[in-house]
């Protein structure tokens, strides 16, 4: 515990401090009882990163702008008048020179559960602008100096072997969307992104073989850094990892000896900072910082054995000791975290141990060492379609007091392992945050959600210890709704819905029934039995009903009850399945697609809630509906749509009865509370 009391560590957590502080200033509070400790090295960190984030914010462009004229694309992004912009076009545009047509506009916040934050990663990059695209006529393609390159790594690898070779040497993953989610299953993502792990074997290998340059040797391998950086882009755990191996490979030079991992990173975080405060709101960097963190806290303490046992041991610690300090932070983004992970990386390590050096190799020769690379390229994927068949541990959501509470509870771990405590103490002093998170999850909320899923319907109902998901739009967002599901810690649905065959309706069901285990499902019995929604629940063997108006169910602290259809009219819309849940504290009315005329026959009464029929259609939420409902809150799932939809006629019935209008085109997911389940 040393080496935290070092100047660069108290570096680093000052210009910690002072790019959240820029982020959320309430975190400058926690400087002052820091500053005994840090010194000038704290402020000096805080106050240089927040003059920087100050004095040099990034430039917001002019939203709403419509722009026209030629552009340079690289991945994706573009330049304008000092703005990097990042392109949004269908399809996307590959690397060229075009003549592009569009309009600006802010990055998208999240916009359901577990959902992808597009505004904090543009931030985290220095962006702050989308360039809409809406006409794009190519003129030039755009020379890539890196081609030859990349070239000559590919050369003689069979396509497997390629993709996994380009994404271990250079972070590219690219052609990786196959088995990219495989990494994932296996707990192996991290080697695809070239970080800290690459750098290290790279610069320990020059080292090793420049050592008849005695200590030039370090400023040699310190002089290829950057080349290396410019292959494979400046990734942010890629920087981190350059920036400590620099570091200690100029105090080598220098006769200094090397930069201790604690003091390095501190300086590194700095730096990075310093450059560009938003960074922090990356993952990448969040991940990168927090897995050295926990090797330097980790390993030093360990007392393990010599020879090839001890290193065994060491390699399976330090697996351990990343995934420690990682743990809520991949749950909380990801769903899941692979539970064979740190044997799966004891395995792999070998591998990427020869790989990342004769990669490097080959970017230079070029196919002379294709028969090398390509069976351990062959190995390592192999290694990862078992290990992605292996337990995965799942988890919804973390909140702020989630993270903290976990802190909390490995603190006095980390204290007993530096023997600062006694372990029985500390074990006591672990457990006690746990068990306020457990006491935490008791009370089990009633609410229904309205998930974003662009022009149509999906919702999730929790009714004090049972789900129900009704709809679940189109077939591309079946991941959205899966995802959404995941981070709201909802590991099997009692009831899965579909309340008409329309697109909009069922087709992200398809992933839904794939990814998550359904108790019962209720399709309208307009649904024919050839649906594919119908052969996907049948092929799982999930209980299947098509009801008809009368049937209930008692479903946790609440009920379930079908209004209609009573018969079947042939039209998808008015056999749409109506729906009356009633959470005992409030009550919802879901009206699908039905229009007017089926909506005169509902037997409906007050409710608190009301999902507004076919996305705000003037053929349906008539007066004499609103008359008997009298909703307080109006739902609205509800997209770019070429109908209309939500009808202006619609909207103004809901406004004149002081209804409060929620949709999701403009709110993005919604949630309506009504209370606690104990």
């Amino acid at each position: 515990m040393r080496a935290l009391r070092a100047p660069g560590v108290a570096l680093g957590l000052g210009g910690l401090l002072g790019a959240l502080g820029l982020q959320a200033p309430w975190a400058l509070l926690l400087a002052p009882p820091l500053l005994p400790w840090g010194r000038l090295p704290l402020a000096l960190g805080a106050a240089l990163v927040l003059l920087r984030g100050l004095l040099f914010p990034l430039p917001e462009p002019p939203y709403g702008l419509r722009l026209e004229g030629n552009f340079a694309v690289r991945e994706g992004f573009t330049e304008w008048e000092g703005h990097r912009l990042r392109l949004k076009s269908f399809p996307p545009l590959a690397d060229g020179v075009y003549r592009l047509q569009g309009y600006l506009a802010p990055p998208e916040p999240r916009r359901n559960p577990g959902g992808f934050d597009e505004r904090a990663w543009l931030r985290s990059l220095g962006v702050r602008g989308v360039f809409h695209v809406e006409r794009a006529e190519a003129l030039a393609p755009l020379p890539d100096p890196r081609g030859p390159w990349r070239a000559r790594l590919a050369a003689g690898l069979s396509p497997p072997a390629k993709e996994v070779v380009e994404g271990v040497v250079l972070g590219d993953k690219g052609g990786l969307e196959a088995l990219y989610p495989l990494f994932q299953r296996a707990g192996l993502a991290h080697l695809l992104a070239a970080s800290g792990q690459n750098v290290g074997v790279l610069a320990g290998s020059l080292v090793l073989a420049l050592f008849p340059l005695g200590r030039f040797r370090y400023l040699a391998a310190l002089a290829l850094l950057p080349l290396y950086l410019y292959l494979a882009g400046p990734s942010p755990s890629l920087v981190r990892a350059s920036l400590m191996a620099g570091l200690s490979l100029l105090g080598l030079f220098l006769g200094l000896g090397g930069a201790g991992v604690l003091q390095a990173l501190g300086v590194a975080l700095f730096l990075q900072l310093l450059l560009l405060p938003e960074a922090l709101l990356g993952l990448g960097l969040q991940l990168s910082y927090l897995a050295v963190l926990g090797l330097a806290l980790v390993l030093p303490a360990l007392r393990l054995p010599p020879g090839a046992r001890g290193y065994l041991l060491g390699s399976l610690a330090a697996g351990l000791a990343a995934q420690a300090f990682l743990l809520p932070l991949l749950l909380h983004h990801f769903g899941f975290l692979p539970l064979l992970s740190p044997l799966t990386n004891l395995l792999a390590l070998p591998l990427v141990a020869l790989l990342v050096p004769l990669g490097f190799l080959k970017l230079l020769l070029g196919p002379l060492l294709a028969p090398l690379v390509e069976p351990l390229a062959r190995a390592l994927l192999a290694l990862t379609e078992m290990a992605a068949s292996g337990p995965l541990l799942r988890w919804g959501g973390i909140s702020p007091e989630g993270f903290a509470l976990y802190c909390l509870g490995l603190l006095p771990l980390l204290l007993a392992l530096h023997r600062l405590l006694p372990w029985r103490r500390a074990l006591l002093l672990a457990s006690l945050p746990a068990l306020v998170a457990l006491l935490a999850a008791w009370p089990k909320p009633l609410d229904l959600f309205l998930l974003d899923v662009g022009h149509g319907d999906a919702l999730l109902a929790r009714m004090g210890g049972a789900e129900v998901l009704v709809d679940g739009g189109r077939p591309e967002k079946g991941e959205v709704v899966v995802r959404a599901l995941r981070a709201l810690g909802v590991e099997a649905l009692e009831v899965l819905v579909a309340t008409h065959p329309d697109a909009d309706h069922y087709g992200g069901l398809l992933r839904v029934v794939e990814e998550v285990p359904v108790g019962l499902a209720l399709l309208s019995p307009a649904f024919p039995q050839d649906h594919p929604l119908v052969r996907a629940l049948r092929n799982r063997d999930i209980p299947l009903r098509f009801p008809v108006a009368g049937t209930a169910l008692a479903l946790g602290r609440g009920k379930l009850k079908l209004l209609w259809p009573k018969a079947l009219s042939g039209d998808d819309n008015k056999d749409g399945l109506v729906l009356l849940l009633d959470f005992g504290k409030a009550r919802a009315l879901l009206l699908a697609d039905v229009p007017e005329e089926v909506e005169r026959a509902l037997p409906v009464g007050p409710v608190e809630v009301l999902k507004v029929s076919h996305h705000g259609s003037r053929t349906g939420t008539s007066e004499a509906l609103l008359d008997r409902a009298r909703p307080r809150v109006a739902l609205l799932g509800v997209g770019g749509n070429p109908f209309g939809h939500p009808h202006p006629e619609v909207l103004e019935r809901l406004q004149a009865r002081g209804v409060q209008v929620a949709r999701t085109d403009r709110m993005g997911a919604v949630r309506v509370l009504f209370g606690y389940a104990w």
